[in-house]
C-alpha cells in the first residue's frame, strides 16, 4: 500500500487494531470476540462495526497494517549497497523477529480465515503479492549481480521457492517443528557463497 493510499484512523480505531493485533497472537481469529476485543481495546463494543463493519475487515486490517510496516522494512534493506548475500542472512534475521514479534502467527491465522471466507481471499493474496513484489525486484538486481544464466534457477522460481519455504518454516517452527531447517538454510548458503565466488573470480 503506497503512502498516499494509507487510511487515516482514529485514535478509537487505532486501539482496536493493537488489541487485534495481541488477541490474534494471544488466542487467535476463534478467540476474538466483539467483547473481548473491546476490553482489550478499552472502548465500547458497538463502535469495532462503527469503524470497520464486521470483525473479519478489523483482522484483515492488522494483516494489512503490520505487513506495510514490515515490506517497507525489507525493501530499504534490499536496496542497501552490500552484496546479496549479506542481504539474504538479514532477511533471514527479520524471519526470526517476525516469529518472535507475533507476524508470522498473524498471516497464518488470516491465510486460515480466508479459507472459510473467499470475501477476504483477494484481500489475503494481495499481502502475498506485495511479499512477492518485494522479492522478485530483490532476485532480479541479485541474478545480474551474480550473472545467473539458463542453467540458473529462474527468477520466478526463486520466487515462489522463496515465499514457500518462508511460510513452511512458519507454520513448522509455530509447531514445534524444526527438522531439515538447518540442513536447508546451511545448504543455501553453500549456493549463495558458490555465487560470491563465482561472482569475484
Amino acid at each position: 500500500m503506497e503512502a498516499a493510499e494509507r487510511p487515516i484512523r482514529s485514535p478509537t480505531a487505532e486501539a482496536f487494531l493493537d488489541a487485534a493485533e495481541r488477541l490474534l497472537v494471544e488466542v487467535g481469529h476463534a478467540g476474538i470476540t466483539t467483547r473481548r476485543l473491546a476490553a482489550e481495546a478499552g472502548a465500547n463494543q458497538g463502535l469495532v462495526h462503527y469503524y470497520f463493519g464486521s470483525i473479519d475487515d478489523l483482522l484483515v486490517q492488522v494483516l494489512e497494517r503490520f505487513t506495510e510496516r514490515l515490506v517497507a522494512r525489507q525493501r530499504d534493506m534490499y536496496a542497501a549497497d552490500v552484496p546479496f548475500i549479506e542481504k539474504w542472512r538479514t532477511a533471514w534475521r527479520f524471519q526470526e523477529e517476525d516469529l518472535e514479534a507475533g507476524y508470522s502467527k498473524i498471516w497464518m491465522e488470516l491465510q486460515a480465515l480466508s479459507w472459510s471466507h473467499p470475501e477476504l481471499r483477494p484481500r489475503v493474496a494481495r499481502v502475498n503479492g506485495e511479499w512477492r513484489a518485494v522479492l522478485r525486484e530483490a532476485f532480479e538486481r541479485a541474478a545480474e549481480e551474480y550473472g545467473l544464466t539458463d542453467d540458473d534457477p529462474p527468477v520466478d522460481a526463486l520466487v515462489a521457492m522463496t515465499i514457500t519455504f518462508g511460510q513452511g518454516y512458519a507454520l513448522e517452527r509455530l509447531e514445534g517443528i524444526v527438522a531439515g531447517h538447518r540442513e536447508l538454510l546451511d545448504w543455501i548458503e553453500r549456493w549463495l557463497v558458490s555465487l560470491e565466488e563465482r561472482r569475484t573470480a
